[in-house]
């Protein structure tokens, strides 16, 4: 079975909170991090299994575009994206490493 990375960037930690909160209520995703990227950007790192990582990223990118910017005009939903099976060599240099042990340590 083939697992998947699903991203979705925002911009400020309360948007980030409800973006995760979304994410694992959508599908069953486990959320590996959620990664400061510079001023307010948060990046919600999930992984799973591709179709619920494509389901989590979706309803994440709904919910950050439905919040309201505290000035009008500002984004709070930046970017988002999705690898089904990423790479080995991704999986050695980010730290978004994720396996059956994992899945078992969620499931209790």
């Amino acid at each position: 079975m083939g697992y998947a990375v699903g991203m979705v960037e925002v911009r400020g930690l309360p948007p980030a909170l409800a973006v995760a909160d979304v994410m694992c209520k959508a599908a069953r995703v486990t959320l590996v991090e959620m990664e400061k990227v510079s001023g307010a950007y948060v990046t919600i790192v999930v992984r799973g299994d591709v179709s619920a990582v494509k389901i989590a990223v979706e309803a994440g990118m709904e919910a950050a575009k439905k919040m309201y910017p505290h000035k009008e005009g500002d984004k709070l939903f930046l970017s988002s994206h999705y690898i089904p099976r990423p790479s080995e060599n991704l999986m050695a240099v980010l730290p978004i490493d994720y396996d059956e042990e994992t899945v078992d340590s969620d499931q209790t």
